[in-house]
């Protein structure tokens, strides 16, 4: 059996922390830019609420409101931040320390394998709800298309 010389560990674990903050960092980025078009076709669809449109047309730009809005709540939640704290290895955990002393001695251990299992673990949730969130937005753009084609008829 051969044995990762402990240079080699540090320096592995160091990346991976960091490539897995970068991660919730870039979801973070894509869900804000999805909630601003999400939000700019809602708004679209607002100026036109009020027009007469067939029937079929109206229905189909209702589901399509609908799905933008669950997926508007599905990226309000991937933005939404985690402050679970009970992995001994993040800040929400060490706000709960009572004193200097209380924080000093948790810096005694090396807590990066928990920190990246915690961040991999925030990091999974906020991929699944971003591609959930996707794939809402692609429905309703689907069926504000089927809308246009209905009220073209």
């Amino acid at each position: 059996m051969t044995t990762t010389p402990e240079p080699t560990v540090d320096k592995n674990l160091d990346a991976a922390c960091a490539a897995v903050a970068g991660e919730i960092s870039r979801t973070d980025s894509k869900a804000a830019l999805l909630l601003a078009f999400n939000g700019a076709v809602l708004a679209g669809l607002a100026t036109i609420a009020g027009r007469d449109l067939p029937t079929a047309t109206k229905a189909v730009g209702a589901l399509a409101v609908l799905a933008l809005g669950a997926a508007a709540v599905l990226l309000l939640l991937v933005v939404r931040p985690a402050l679970r704290g009970d992995d001994r290895a993040s800040f929400p955990y060490w706000a709960r320390l009572t004193d200097d002393h209380t924080v000093r001695a948790t810096m005694h251990s090396d807590t990066r394998a928990a920190r990246i299992r915690v961040l991999s673990a925030i990091a999974v949730g906020k991929f699944r709800g971003l591609r959930l969130a996707i794939d809402c937005t692609l429905a309703a753009l689907a069926l504000l298309a089927l809308a246009a084609m209905v009220a073209l008829l």
